[in-house]
Parts: C-alpha cells; sequence; structure tokens
C-alpha cells in the first residue's frame, strides 16, 4: 500500500496499520474501564448519602457493580495485551 505525501512517496507497511489499530484499540478499552470505575465511585457515594448524581441505590446494588466493573477490566486489559501484542507484530 502506498500514501502519497506531497513531493515525496512513503510505503505505509502492515505492521504500521497493525500498531496504530492496536494502538487506537487499546486506547478505546483504556476508555471504557475509566467510564465503568466513575460510575463505581459515583454510586458508593451516593450510597453512603453524599449524592453526586441523580442515582441511588444499595450497598449490595454497589458491590455487584464492583464484581462487574472488576470483570470489564479484566477484560478490557486482556484485550489490551492481545491487541498490543498484535499491533507489535512485524
Amino acid at each position: 500500500m502506498e500514501v502519497r505525501r506531497g513531493m515525496s512517496e512513503k510505503k505505509v507497511t502492515m505492521a504500521e496499520i497493525r500498531k496504530t489499530i492496536g494502538t487506537s484499540l487499546g486506547t478505546a478499552f483504556g476508555i471504557v474501564i475509566g467510564m465503568i470505575w466513575t460510575n463505581v465511585v459515583l454510586g458508593a457515594f451516593t450510597t453512603a448519602g453524599i449524592p453526586l448524581t441523580t442515582t441511588g441505590g444499595t450497598w449490595f446494588q454497589w458491590l455487584y457493580f464492583v464484581i462487574v466493573a472488576i470483570i470489564v477490566t479484566l477484560i478490557c486489559v486482556v484485550a489490551i495485551v492481545y491487541i498490543g501484542r498484535w499491533g507489535g507484530k512485524e
């Protein structure tokens, strides 16, 4: 695959494309992790009687949310590692 930039030509290798895709997907999974943990923390404050959002709940619901957040985090971290390895192949 060739990409022309101005007067010079540069060939884009599959390794560069994979690295870019891998980095982008890793970033997306990191955002998912951050978003879910934000909700866990906000839920804890709300459950403790310090409402920072409009949602409420019980400690059991909050604990369930923490467990779900941990599972999502582990899945995303594993995906980030595998995508990083895939993106690093030459």
